[in-house]
């Protein structure tokens, strides 16, 4: 996966798999948008533009559908939730009234 961060502007950082040609952006807002199937080159020239917002919805937001965001090790700044800090908890049940243990 190839990233590009981006300093300033509306969109802060670009994710791109050239296996599966789905590009995942992130925004200033902290939401995440991606595309599938986005070619290459334009992946390319977005990095290149000098505003990555204008290219984006000039060039790629009406023109690729839409696809379910990638998640990454350590992107975005999501907390971990419960499940992720303890695999085996079910939080549908909770602790056993009777257990005095």
């Amino acid at each position: 996966m190839t990233t590009q961060t981006f300093t300033s502007g509306r969109i802060r950082r670009a994710d791109y798999d050239p296996v599966t040609r789905q590009l995942d952006l992130h925004w200033d807002n902290k939401t995440v948008m991606a595309y599938r199937p986005v070619p290459e080159e334009v992946f390319r020239r977005l990095c290149a533009a000098p505003h990555p917002a204008s290219y984006w919805e000039d060039r790629i937001a009406d023109e690729y559908p839409k696809a379910v965001p990638t998640k990454s090790a350590g992107a975005g700044t999501a907390h971990p939730t419960l499940k992720d800090l303890f695999p085996g908890l079910d939080p549908d049940v909770g602790p056993d009234p009777v257990d005095r243990g």
